[in-house]
């Protein structure tokens, strides 16, 4: 007798499993908003001043490490200022950079997601953003704006490297391993900044790296059991 069921006949597998939505949805918005950017600077919406949006959302919606020694000068924190340090994560200062954010983002994300849960991977995203900005901001002097989703996306490097951390401490092998890959991303961006110059926004992106990892002690289910666990067995 055949093996064949006729009912499995309608059951088709996707051949990779699907991103998650909230993946979907920041990957999105950044689109949406780089879409509008380059449609304008190339005259095809908004008429003659449309040019002029990508400069004016820096202008308005940038991180700036005057506004924010202001804020503390002062110790005055007003909300349209505050929105910088996660509105910044989502322009970009060109189609390419907005790019390679969005291509991370659907990568690490769907992998932070799978071991964080969606959520979770947003929360990770937008917190290192967050506190790439003040070291930004706290550690540098620095007259270029902060703008673009790098350290949010290093925050998800750092949370990916947490889970690859931990795997290789259960299989007891060398945990160094799991910092390759950040090391190979700072590694290329100081090398692009010693050969071309531009603003030193690595600390942000590896501020993001250390918030994103560290961050994870909370956010994975279990982290601080398993540190624990492992520490105790040393």
């Amino acid at each position: 007798m055949s093996d064949h069921d006729p009912e499995r006949d309608d059951i088709v597998e996707p051949p990779f499993n699907p991103l998650p939505k909230p993946v979907i949805a920041l990957a999105a918005v950044i689109l949406g908003i780089e879409a509008l950017f380059t449609l304008a600077s190339q005259g095809y919406i908004g008429g003659p001043d449309a040019i002029g949006w990508r400069l004016n959302a820096v202008r308005d919606y940038a991180f700036f490490d005057q506004v924010f020694d202001q804020m503390l000068l002062l110790g005055v924190y007003p909300a349209e200022q505050l929105v910088r340090f996660v509105s910044y994560s989502l322009i970009h200062v060109s189609f390419t950079h907005a790019l390679f954010v969005i291509v991370f983002v659907l990568a690490l994300g769907k992998l932070v997601s799978e071991a964080f849960g969606s959520l979770k991977m947003l929360v990770t995203f937008f917190v290192s953003a967050i506190l790439g900005a003040v070291a930004y901001g706290v550690l540098l002097d620095a007259e270029a704006p902060l703008v673009g989703g790098y350290p949010g996306v290093y925050g998800l490097i750092g949370a990916y490297t947490f889970v690859l951390w931990v795997n290789l401490a259960a299989a007891g092998e060398n945990q160094a391993r799991a910092f390759v890959l950040i090391g190979v991303f700072l590694g290329l961006q100081l090398l692009w900044a010693a050969l071309f110059g531009g603003p030193a926004d690595w600390v942000a992106d590896l501020s993001g790296f250390v918030v994103g990892f560290l961050l994870s002690f909370v956010m994975v289910p279990g982290g601080w059991q398993r540190l624990r666990d492992r520490l105790r067995h040393r």
